[in-house]
């Protein structure tokens, strides 16, 4: 017996030391985890803590196990409800979990996830509460972060869980319902939105939830002032990595004005529905819908001649091509080029033009390259030419046949190489502009004639575009006589509501020798003049071209080549240079202008030199007057003034 029983009692003695080391190995184990762990027994007492949680807290085991310890360690708004918690999970048996704040040893409190979980024996029976506590003081201060973020966006943003329990909205929802955050998150939802709109809410918010896809829908909100506003609503769920989902995103957009505007145009439509009658209206109507169709930068037709045009600029404008804009005078080659400028890429830069018909030749090279200080008498200061402004944008140069050959040669550098120099300097800029030019001349018949050099022209007519005159577009003359009359009406401050008939019939047979810039001249002089609400013109104005402006001319064709020179440059000097017009040469030998133009260039004139002759004599004249006064004179660059 004796032997027995003390068998027993060394199995007994051998078990418990075995427990024991056990349990110091285990605790050692538990001590070795990064995270916060305590045991807690079935009915709710506190056995142990590992060294990390004594260790945060600055406690003893002991004074961790006392009674009076959670008054301690939580922080105290967060006491009433993690004991809450812990209670009803006790009762149900089953794992819960909550952030709470825990007071460290410095005084200072950080966020805490506190999981707790039972191990429940063989019938079901807790017998221990393990709980463990990871910090997550950092991710808070990031959602604190984001909750600032997501208040700062204008657009109304609600957070709901996977189950669509309102978890968070930001400040912009709050104050549009006029609730905080907790009123928000409890309220009943049906209240916020308007009776007519809740149920297509809910019924698409239920299929979501179902079915996991986002939706989206245009729904009326009810505004703390009583007030209902439309918000176009977009909500898209978030995924873990296990592909459920934990969280709805819901966007509500404020679209009420565009609900405004809708139903304006709509009533607007029901008031057109009931205007069945009224030729004016219905003119109305069509003039606009015309004016849409026809208007393209402000050119403005609708012919094929002109749509072929339009096709091609549409075409070059978005390249950097060089464009050569071939057309009569009057056209509207400069609005062709703007409107290539406008629909390229370098819209957003400048758009410079140049005149090279106005420009003196002995100008014209300081005009496009600019000029050093002192380059010339007169320069006094650096000036910069019209490459400079107009670089990163389009340089357009009108006229460019009447370009004089030197600057011819500075320009074909500038396409070729993509540099220039100023006058008087010996730098090398480069140039990142793109040239568009225009000319009414026959480049080929200068090439021929030796005025124009032809390597330049092949560099030019990389992208030709030919304006059609006016006379070839035809059915266009009405478009623009209305669009100018609105134009020139507007600015005169008058009311014309339509367009004499017999001006319009005689607007279309006239051949309109100046093309569109004639046809403006007509319809500005109209509008001056007229005292009505209709617009006519008397057929004196529109006169054409007398018979001798069309006969050859007879004259000069009877003269020697040295006479008919002597002629030409007699006319030149009396009109001072200038070819077209009233007072041009061409008139005054009673010839046209292109037969003039041929003429001075196959006799090798320099009609340029005119120009200017007008000025030399009136600086002559300053001249002898300062002689007798032994004042010092100054002549400018262009000879075009004195001081």
């Amino acid at each position: 017996m004796n032997t027995t029983a003390n068998s027993q009692a060394d199995q007994q003695a051998n078990a418990l030391e075995t427990s024991v080391g056990g349990e110091k190995e285990l605790r050692q184990l538990v001590d070795a985890v990064p995270q916060h762990i305590v045991v807690i027994s079935g009915d709710g007492r506190r056995l142990h803590a590992n060294q990390i949680v004594l260790d945060y807290h600055g406690l003893t085991l002991e004074e961790f196990l006392s009674e009076d310890a959670p008054v301690k360690c939580f922080h105290p708004e967060d006491l009433g409800k993690f004991g809450s918690l812990r209670r009803s999970g006790m009762m149900s048996g089953t794992p819960w979990e909550a952030e709470i704040r825990l007071r460290r040893n410095d005084g200072q409190y950080r966020w805490f996830l506190m999981r707790v979980k039972p191990l429940l024996d063989d019938q079901g029976r807790v017998v221990r509460w393990y709980a463990a506590g990871t910090d997550i003081e950092d991710r808070k201060q990031a959602e604190a972060e984001l909750r600032q973020l997501v208040d700062a966006v204008p657009q109304h943003i609600v957070v709901l869980d996977g189950d669509g329990r309102r978890l968070h909205a930001n400040q912009v929802v709050l104050d549009y319902h006029g609730l905080t955050l907790e009123e928000f998150l409890v309220i009943d939802q049906s209240k916020c939105f308007h009776p007519d709109d809740w149920e297509n809410y809910h019924r698409l918010r239920q299929s979501a939830l179902e079915s996991g896809r986002g939706w989206e829908a245009e729904i009326r909100l009810h505004r703390k002032d009583g007030e209902y506003r439309w918000f176009l609503m977009r909500s898209r769920p978030l995924r873990d990595s296990e592909g459920r989902i934990i969280r709805w995103y819901l966007a509500r957009t404020d679209v009420e004005e565009q609900h405004q505007s809708r139903a304006a145009l709509e009533s607007a439509f029901e008031e057109i529905k009931r205007l069945k009658e009224g030729l004016y209206r219905e003119n109305l109507a069509l003039k606009e819908e015309i004016d849409q169709a026809s208007l393209f930068e402000e050119i403005v037709g609708s012919s094929e001649a002109l749509r072929r045009v339009l096709v091609q600029v549409t075409k070059v404008a978005p390249t950097d091509s060089t464009v050569l804009i071939a057309g009569e005078t009057g056209t509207g080659k400069e609005l062709v080029a703007r409107a290539i400028h406008k629909r390229s890429q370098r819209s957003s830069h400048a758009f410079v033009s140049v005149n090279c018909a106005a420009i003196p030749a002995a100008l014209i090279g300081s005009e496009l390259f600019g000029h050093e200080k002192g380059a010339f008498t007169g320069a006094t200061q650096r000036r910069l030419g019209r490459f400079e402004l107009a670089e990163g944008g389009t340089l357009f140069l009108d006229e460019v046949g009447d370009l004089p050959g030197e600057t011819q040669i500075a320009l074909l550098r500038v396409l070729q190489e993509r540099q220039f120099e100023r006058v008087g300097g010996n730098r090398s800029l480069t140039a990142n502009v793109r040239i568009i030019t225009a000319t009414n001349r026959d480049l080929k018949a200068a090439i021929h004639a030796g005025t124009f050099r032809s390597d330049l022209f092949y560099r030019l007519n990389v992208f030709p575009i030919d304006i059609p005159p006016l006379r070839e577009r035809k059915e266009d003359i009405p478009l623009l006589v209305e669009y100018l009359t609105e134009r020139y009406a507007s600015k005169a401050g008058k009311k014309i509501k339509n367009i004499d008939r017999r001006t319009m019939e005689l607007f279309q047979t006239y051949h309109w020798p100046g093309n569109i810039r004639e046809l403006q001249n007509v319809i500005e002089r109209a509008v001056i003049l007229c005292d009505g609400e209709s617009l006519s013109v008397d057929k004196v104005w529109l006169q054409h071209e007398s018979p001798r402006a069309h006969q050859p001319a007879k004259g000069l064709g009877r003269l020697g080549a040295r006479q008919e020179k002597e002629l030409i440059e007699s006319a030149l000097a009396e009109s001072r240079g200038r070819i077209a017009g009233p007072s041009g040469a061409a008139v005054k030998l009673g010839i046209p202008r292109s037969t003039l133009e041929t003429k001075i260039r196959s006799l090798r004139i320099n009609k340029h030199r005119f120009r200017s002759q007008r000025a030399v004599a009136v600086c002559q004249e300053c001249l002898l007057r300062a002689g007798s006064s032994n004042r010092r004179i100054r002549l400018t660059p262009s000879l075009a003034s004195c001081s």
